[in-house]
């Protein structure tokens, strides 16, 4: 698959729980306040709760309320399954067959509502969607720049580092870079940054502190520390 869409970005990351989907959520948000309409997909999320007879995962929830466009859910997220665990053993377990052209087909026409779509992989960049397939060979086949989310704390120069390579090696853009505070408490945090930038390859999209207040209000004041000058 060819894009030559401006704005249009897999993000994965070092780790899980890192703040992937806070950091892409952001960036949807810096996006709509540019004047870019924008939409997220997370095309794989595992970790769902039933609510008012909807099935609904926090993730996906968050995509869809960082996003300008409103987009089927069903689009959004092809492969919404319910045990919050690695997704290829999930997919065994709930009979789920995850197959990376449907993800294509309906990443292609997300790309037709909106300006700019923010794809957000599932864990790490290598996590296994099936025996055969991983969400690198998912970017891969995507075939976009890639922005990856940093989690800082202990150990993170060296997850850095090594994910880099490993969306290099997979002939893929490292678009950017954005340093997430997991540890607030992180000794020499800043220190830590200009290691990485040192050393990575790709600019730094932004730094985000660890913030308070409500979801919609710490997701808006995210996207303040993200410099989409960067991307252009």
């Amino acid at each position: 698959m060819n894009n030559k869409r401006s704005y249009d970005f897999f993000v994965t990351g070092t780790d899980t729980e890192i703040g992937k989907t806070f950091s892409s959520s952001a960036l949807l948000q810096a996006l709509a306040l540019g004047g870019t309409s924008s939409v997220g997909m997370k095309p794989i999320a595992s970790g769902a709760e039933l609510r008012d007879g909807v099935w609904h995962n926090e993730d996906v929830d968050s995509l869809i309320a960082a996003s300008s466009v409103k987009a089927d859910t069903a689009l959004v997220c092809p492969y919404l399954m319910q045990t919050p665990a690695a997704p290829h053993i999930v997919a065994k377990q709930e009979n789920v067959d995850i197959s990376v052209p449907h993800i294509l087909a309906s990443y292609q026409q997300l790309i037709h509502a909106a300006d700019a779509v923010i794809v957000e992989g599932v864990g790490g960049f290598c996590v296994p969607l099936n025996d055969t397939v991983d969400t690198a060979d998912l970017a891969q086949q995507l075939d976009l720049p890639v922005i990856l989310v940093v989690g800082l704390r202990l150990g993170c120069i060296n997850h850095a580092l090594l994910t880099a390579q490993a969306i290099r090696a997979r002939g893929l853009r490292l678009a950017a870079w954005i340093a997430n505070t997991v540890d607030q408490d992180m000794l020499y945090l800043a220190e830590n940054i200009a290691a990485i930038q040192q050393r990575i390859g790709a600019p730094l999209l932004g730094h985000i502190p660890r913030l308070s207040g409500n979801p919609t209000d710490k997701m808006k004041n995210a996207a303040t520390y993200l410099d989409l000058d960067i991307l252009k």
